[in-house]
């Protein structure tokens, strides 16, 4: 790459006052930033969610008086009703997927470290990278104002199923306007997801520094690479079908409503012709893909973590790349494993069930090389460590229910049970987070200048990943055992009663949990202003960023082009006067 090349990528000045500096800035380091907090705000809203909801399945009756005052509707007197449960259940699923899981690992941290980690000033298209962050703001106050209108947020599940999501206020409380802000939150998410991909894709390309071939790219970089290529084809379908939506709710058409439809004891007599499978068709051709929009940056990270405090060399470097592109890859092909229970044709079934197993090739490639670079490694258990390996634990106990439920037979029988939420939970979910938690305590010295406490870290991961298997353990076995989901209480379901105490245990598990991340909380603001100083390289690691200051100046490296000359993972090199090299180090070593 030539240095005109980074000298374009920061053509605006620095920023001189408040607003231009640290609120609609052009600095990717900023909009990194803002993405984490953005995030770090909706995953706390989430499990304020998620505790409401496992609070009314075991205590149906009780009175939360807050909920009360929020939705007198919803919750009238404290006590939520069967339909607030359903609202609660579509929030927290909306808010965890697009505005946590989407966004933290791939814009959050991808914007603050991908530039740094490839040599470049800042993102190839600074302003369209900060209308990307406040369409994305302004999509998350579109969803969370649907608490405050009046017939409350909806109920149709993080999935909108129409003709439920389609018929609009007839199909029940928050199908109205509070379904409508749905739509409009999700789509203006796409249209901030898409311009960010293209940023990505610019960025990766075209301003690398000299010597940064692809294949001495950090496995993070290729991580945001392959999610952004994912999310370029993906939010675009999601978007498509979201404007189709709409107009079936306020445009009269019928895309996804069919004739002859009754709701509510009425017919829909205004609309015929439409197919509800053709939303399904579109938004799984997107929901597949965004689990690995979810994950994918968590294995980069996690790839990059577990190198760096191994002191070894990332074990099979090329087959995690290439595991990562086939797993992009197949990612669309799976879809319609999440539609078993639609009446596709047993064909069809067959074709996504070969194509689903497929996956588990490449899945397992990672899992044995992340394996092979812990073996024999010389392990520095920091905080970041710990969340890393906590991340393989997780992806790898989520991803084996995954081939039960690849199967259509087996998944007809469990895909409406606790199996599937079990499933999804830990190798979408969790997993990802703990990829979070890991890159703040990895990347937090180099982002604020000071260190995170281990101490408190420490005790923070152990609570958390004790928790989350306590939580979503049981759930495998009481949806082995037909316990159905999306039920807001089973106090009066006679086969499911003597579930009641898993649940409890479930309940109790996730309060505890819920109740540990204020703990990371303290410790996050905390060490932001009486943290210890970070040196430049406190992780001895050996990409780019760790060349520069903590935090990074605005310009990255200083007016300097760095020049690379090792790939990232040059650690116990042959002939290295340390255990590991920079990679824009000139020193010579074997093999280089």
């Amino acid at each position: 790459m030539s240095d005109t090349h980074s000298a374009v990528a920061h053509a605006h000045q620095a920023p001189t006052g408040f607003i231009s500096k640290y609120i609609f800035s052009l600095d990717h380091k900023v909009i990194g930033k803002q993405y984490y907090f953005l995030a770090l705000f909706s995953v706390f809203i989430g499990i304020i969610l998620s505790v409401l909801m496992r609070l009314h399945m075991v205590w149906p009756g009780a009175h939360i008086p807050l909920l009360g005052a929020l939705s007198p509707t919803g919750a009238p007197n404290g006590v939520m009703t069967p339909e607030y449960y359903l609202s609660l259940m579509t929030l927290h699923g909306t808010i965890m997927i697009f505005f946590v899981l989407t966004t933290a690992p791939q814009a959050g941290f991808g914007n603050y470290a991908l530039p740094i980690q490839i040599g470049a000033e800042d993102m190839a298209f600074p302003r369209l990278n900060m209308l990307s962050f406040w369409i994305t703001f302004c999509g998350l106050i579109v969803l969370l104002s649907t608490f405050f209108v009046g017939d409350g947020p909806p109920l149709a599940g993080w999935t909108a199923y129409p003709p439920l999501s389609a018929v609009g206020s007839a199909a029940g409380p928050g199908e109205g306007l509070g379904q409508t802000l749905w739509v409009i939150s999700i789509a203006l998410f796409c249209v901030g997801s898409l311009l960010g991909a293209l940023n990505f894709i610019s960025t990766t390309l075209d301003l690398r520094a000299r010597g940064m071939s692809l294949m001495r790219m950090p496995l993070t970089c290729w991580a945001w690479l392959i999610t952004a290529v994912l999310a370029l084809l993906s939010f675009a379908v999601l978007f498509g079908g979201c404007v189709l939506l709409m107009l079936d709710r306020v445009g009269g058409t019928s895309f996804f409503i069919p004739g002859n439809l009754i709701v509510s004891d009425r017919i829909i007599s205004n609309h015929s012709g439409g197919s509800p499978l053709l939303w399904q068709h579109l938004f799984w051709f997107f929901g597949h893909p965004e689990v690995y929009i979810a994950i994918i940056p968590g294995m980069g990270i996690t790839s990059h973590i577990l190198s760096t405090f191994a002191r070894k060399p990332i074990f099979g470097y090329r087959a995690m790349v290439a595991a990562m592109m086939a797993i992009g890859f197949l990612g669309f092909m799976v879809w319609g494993h999440h539609m078993f229970v639609s009446g596709m044709s047993p064909y069809s079934a067959f074709a996504f069930s070969v194509m689903t197993m497929a996956i588990g090739v490449p899945s397992a490639i990672k899992t044995f090389n992340w394996l092979g670079t812990l073996w024999g490694g010389r392990l520095r258990l920091t905080t970041a460590m710990l969340f890393a390996i906590g991340f393989v634990s997780l992806f790898v106990t989520g991803g084996l229910s995954g081939l039960f439920l690849a199967q259509p037979p087996v998944d007809v029988q469990l895909h409406a049970t606790y199996f599937v939420v079990a499933h999804f939970h830990m190798v979408m979910g969790v997993a990802a987070i703990f990829g979070m938690f890991a890159g703040t305590f990895f990347w937090f010295p180099k982002m604020f200048g000071r260190m995170m406490n281990e101490t408190l870290g420490k005790i923070h991961f152990w609570f958390t990943f004790i928790g989350v298997y306590c939580i979503f353990m049981p759930m495998h076995f009481i949806g082995l055992e037909g316990n159905i989901r999306r039920y807001s209480q089973f106090t009066e379901v006679i086969f499911m009663k003597h579930l009641i105490p898993v649940h409890t245990f479930m309940s109790i598990a996730a309060f505890v949990t819920g109740g540990a991340q204020l703990i990371f909380l303290f410790n996050l603001f905390w060490s932001l202003f009486k943290g210890q100083r970070a040196t430049e390289n406190p992780w001895e690691a050996t990409s780019l960023e760790w060349s520069i200051p903590s935090p990074p100046p605005f310009d990255n490296f200083g007016g300097k082009h760095p020049v690379v000359y090792h790939g990232p993972y040059e650690f116990n090199a042959p002939g290295a006067s340390e255990d590991y090299v920079m990679q824009a180090s000139p020193e010579v070593i074997a093999g280089s």
